[in-house]
C-alpha cells in the first residue's frame, strides 16, 4: 500500500452511489472538509444522521482562533503561529497529538480567512474581549456571535456548489476491503440500505459526549454532568475505527462549560465573568479563580452541589446583551435578576445576606488592587462590580469530548503501528483534539471549532488529494 497516499486502487465493491470523497456527518467539520474537497476538484457527497443541521458547531458563539489574519493586521495586533502554538500548549500540557496543536496553528490564520473568502462566511475579529488562554485578540466569529450563523453560511456554499448533503441518512458502518475503508453503508429516509463508494472517507461525526457510557469511562469527572452538546454525538469513529486498529488519543479530555441558564438552558456567556462578574455557590461564596475559563471552572462546579450563580453588574449586563443575541434574549426572559444592592439580590436568591456582602466586598478589594485574591484571580475586566448587581442562576454542563481517532498532520487515522488506515480521514470530535490528555482543565476557547474546521479544511484537501491519486492508480 502506498504510505504516501494511503490508497491502492479501490477493490471492486457494490455499491449504489460512487464519489471521490464521501464526508460522514454534516457539522462544521464535514461541510468545511466537503467544501475544501470540492475546491479541489473531488466529487463530493456528504450523509448526514440528524434531520437538520443541529451539530456542535450551530451550538457554539461560532469563535474561530486565527493567528496573523488580516482581520488582526487591520486593527493593529501582531500575532503568529508560533505564539498561538505557544498559547495553546502552555493550557493543555503535554498530550498525545502536539503534532496537530502545532499543524492547527499553522493553517489557522489560512482557514479563517478561506472561511471568509471561499466558504463566504461573515466573520469579523473579536477585539473587545479576549477569552482566557489567548495572549492576543484572535478569535473570529460572525457579528452575531450565534454557531448558526456560521453553519448556515457554510450550508449556503454546499448548495451553492451543488454537493449533496442528505439529511436523514445515517452511516450505519464502514465499507472495508483488506483493510481499506471504501465507503460506508448508509440508510435512506425510506429505511432503505444505501451503499456509498468513496475513493476517501472523511468521518466528522463528532465526539461521544452524549453516549453516557462512554463519558464515565473515559471522561469520568463529567460522567454525571448535564450534557449540553449535539445529541448525535454518540461515539461512531470510536465503534468504527477500534475494530479497525486505529489508533486514539487524548481520550479523557473534554469542553466543560460552567454556566448553562437554569432553567432556562441557554448558553450565559462568559464575557460576564472576563468583565468583572463572579461565580458563587448556595453558600453566597466563591470557591475558585473565575478567570481559568468556562471549560476549567465547570470542572470545579462538579465537584460541588449546586445551585451557582453568576453576580455581574447593570454595565456588563447592558454592554454584553448589546453585543451578543443569546443573551440579550435571556434577558428579555429574565434570566438576569435584577437588585439594587447585595442584602437584596441576597434575599431575592435565597442566600445569606451577610456571606454574599462579605464575598462581593472581598472581589471589590481584589479588583481594586488593594487586597489579594484568596484564589488568585487578577484579571478582573472592567473592575470592580457596581452597586446596582444582576445575577443568573447556573449549571454546569458537559458540552463535547476532546479526544478521538489519532491521525497524522493530514488527518488521516492512524493505526496502533502509526501507519495510516487506507482511505480513512477524521476532524473535530472525531480526531484526537488539542485539549490536553484529560479533563477541561486544557481547553482554550476555540479549541473545538479549530479542530472542527481546521481538520475540516484539512481533510478534505488530502481526501481530494488521494481519490486524485487512486484515480491515477486506476488508469
Amino acid at each position: 500500500m502506498s504510505e504516501t497516499t494511503g490508497l491502492n486502487a479501490p477493490m471492486p465493491i457494490e455499491a449504489d452511489v460512487e464519489v471521490d470523497v464521501l464526508v460522514i456527518g454534516a457539522g462544521g467539520c464535514g461541510l468545511a472538509a466537503a467544501i475544501a474537497a470540492h475546491e479541489a476538484g473531488a466529487e463530493v457527497a456528504v450523509v448526514e444522521k440528524g434531520n437538520a443541521i443541529a451539530g456542535n458547531t450551530s451550538r457554539s458563539s461560532g469563535s474561530i482562533p486565527g493567528a496573523g489574519t488580516r482581520f488582526q493586521a487591520e486593527k493593529g495586533i501582531v500575532d503568529d503561529a508560533e505564539r498561538f502554538a505557544a498559547d495553546l500548549l502552555r493550557v493543555s500540557g503535554e498530550h498525545d497529538a502536539p503534532h496537530l496543536t502545532r499543524r492547527l496553528a499553522e493553517v489557522s490564520a489560512e482557514l479563517v480567512e478561506w472561511l471568509a473568502d471561499t466558504a463566504r462566511v461573515e466573520l469579523e475579529l473579536i477585539d473587545t474581549y479576549r477569552h482566557v488562554g489567548h495572549s492576543v485578540h484572535r478569535l473570529h466569529a460572525p457579528p452575531d456571535k450565534r454557531g448558526v450563523t456560521l453553519m448556515d453560511g457554510l450550508l449556503r456554499e454546499a448548495e451553492r456548489r451543488d454537493i449533496p448533503v442528505a439529511f436523514g441518512n445515517p452511516a450505519t458502518s464502514l465499507i472495508v476491503a483488506d483493510g481499506a475503508v471504501l465507503g460506508a453503508e448508509t440508510e435512506n429516509n425510506q429505511g432503505e440500505r444505501v451503499r456509498i463508494a468513496g475513493k476517501a472517507t472523511i468521518l466528522a461525526v463528532n465526539g461521544f459526549g452524549s453516549d453516557r457510557e462512554l463519558v464515565r469511562r473515559y471522561c469520568p469527572a463529567a460522567g454525571e454532568a448535564e450534557y449540553a452538546g449535539a445529541p448525535t454525538s454518540e461515539g461512531e469513529a470510536l465503534r468504527w475505527g477500534l475494530p479497525l486498529g486505529a489508533a486514539t488519543g487524548n481520550l479523557g479530555a473534554y469542553q466543560g462549560h460552567a454556566s448553562l441558564a437554569d432553567p432556562h438552558g441557554v448558553l450565559v456567556t462568559w464575557t460576564l465573568v472576563e468583565k468583572g462578574g463572579i461565580i458563587v455557590d448556595s453558600a453566597g461564596a466563591r470557591f475558585a479563580d473565575e478567570s481559568i475559563g468556562y471549560s476549567a471552572f465547570a470542572e470545579k462546579e462538579f465537584l460541588r452541589s449546586g445551585p451557582f450563580y453568576v453576580i455581574y453588574d447593570a454595565a456588563i449586563c447592558e454592554a454584553v446583551a448589546a453585543n451578543q443575541e443569546e443573551f440579550g434574549k435571556l434577558v428579555e426572559m429574565g434570566g438576569a435578576l435584577a437588585a439594587e444592592d447585595a442584602a437584596t439580590l441576597a434575599a431575592r436568591l435565597g442566600l445569606d445576606a451577610a456571606a454574599l456582602e462579605a464575598t462581593l466586598l472581598a472581589a471589590r478589594q481584589a479588583a481594586e488592587g488593594t487586597a489579594a485574591d484568596r484564589f488568585g484571580r487578577t484579571a478582573w475586566g472592567n473592575g470592580a462590580l457596581g452597586g446596582e448587581l444582576r445575577a443568573t442562576r447556573i449549571v454546569p454542563a458537559l458540552f463535547h469530548t476532546q479526544g478521538g481517532l489519532a491521525v497524522d498532520a493530514d488527518a488521516r487515522v492512524l493505526n496502533t503501528q502509526g501507519r495510516p488506515i487506507p482511505g480513512l480521514f477524521a476532524g473535530g470530535g472525531a480526531a484526537a483534539g488539542i485539549s490536553g490528555r484529560e479533563g477541561s482543565t486544557g481547553y482554550v476557547s476555540g479549541n473545538g471549532l479549530l479542530a472542527a474546521l481546521g481538520l475540516g479544511l484539512i481533510a478534505g484537501r488530502a481526501a481530494a488529494a488521494a481519490a486524485a491519486e487512486t484515480r491515477r492508480e486506476a488508469c
